[in-house]
């Protein structure tokens, strides 16, 4: 793990401390009926079931999880937005039941202001927006809630991204976008040490473009913020490998390994267990675990 001396060695999350001695995983819990991987899974007879919401919680908090990060608003591509009200309705019953029901970490992943003050009122400790905070009243709302924030890079909107993948230079839009984005926040009075940074892998890029970002992600530590990256079933590994949604976790697996060796703090996964499984491996090695047990045999 190509972890920087210069990031910060954890974030308080109301009440809650995220740790980056070792990388840290996101189970991905989507409150929606259209996402790409389990868009619907949680309702019943058309209608969000807050039971079968807590069980999922439950497991990925068994299997590890550091975080839920729970989501009204699919981000696919071609999705279309949805209403304040709609969004409100998905998201702030199934934060409120987690933290009240499991005292976990509750990340909202949401860009609209009213959902991010709601959602902190409701328990949760950190604002996950693939927007960047770039909606009218989102920065300000960002600042007043005090949550750690993450900032994600994306050109366009979930609708229209397909369309935004020519860039003279993927790694230097990143850079400038990351650059710009820290200034407004800092000016808005969101401290440095609450802000993170994802890459938007997926998010109007190509398959190579993800790929150089992926390959380059070390170089993103310069700002000295921790680093979430979010590759878990996503398109480019049906571009990559011709998988289906559903035979991706060989490779969700492989991009959240290359993630973490690259400097990734925070893995976003639908595959809490099985990334897990991975990180403990990878540490063992790093750590010459086995060498220390053979010695000790």
């Amino acid at each position: 793990m190509l972890q920087s001396s210069l990031t910060p060695a954890s974030v308080s999350c109301a009440g809650h401390k995220l740790v980056f001695t070792r990388p840290q995983v996101m189970g991905i819990l989507n409150a929606t009926p259209d996402s790409f991987s389990d868009g619907g899974r949680y309702h019943h007879s058309g209608s969000l079931d807050i039971a079968l919401v807590l069980r999922r919680a439950r497991q990925m908090l068994a299997e590890g999880a550091s975080i839920i990060d729970v989501g009204g608003e699919s981000t696919r591509p071609g999705a279309s937005p949805v209403t304040q009200s709609e969004e409100l309705d998905r998201v702030i019953p199934v934060v409120a039941a987690i933290t009240r029901e499991l005292g976990a970490l509750v990340s909202v992943d949401t860009s609209c202001p009213v959902v991010m003050r709601e959602a902190a009122a409701a328990g949760a400790g950190m604002i996950n927006d693939v927007r960047a905070l770039r909606r009218e009243g989102a920065l300000l709302a960002a600042a007043q809630t005090g949550l750690p924030v993450c900032l994600m890079h994306m050109r366009g909107e979930p609708g229209t991204m397909a369309r935004e993948q020519t860039y003279p230079d993927v790694l230097t839009e990143v850079h400038d976008f990351f650059a710009e984005r820290l200034y407004q926040c800092t000016q808005a009075g969101i401290a440095r040490s609450n802000i993170m940074l994802d890459p938007g892998f997926g998010f109007g890029k190509s398959l190579e473009q993800n790929l150089a970002l992926l390959r380059n992600l070390a170089e993103f530590q310069r700002y000295q913020v921790p680093l979430l990256v979010g590759l878990s079933r996503k398109s480019l590994l049906g571009k990559l490998l011709g998988r289906e949604v559903d035979e991706r976790l060989p490779g969700s697996l492989a991009l959240a390994h290359e993630s973490v060796v690259r400097g990734a703090n925070i893995v976003r996964v639908h595959d809490v267990a099985a990334t897990l499984d991975m990180i403990n491996v990878h540490l063992a090695l790093q750590d010459g675990w086995g060498e220390k047990e053979t010695k000790q045999q």
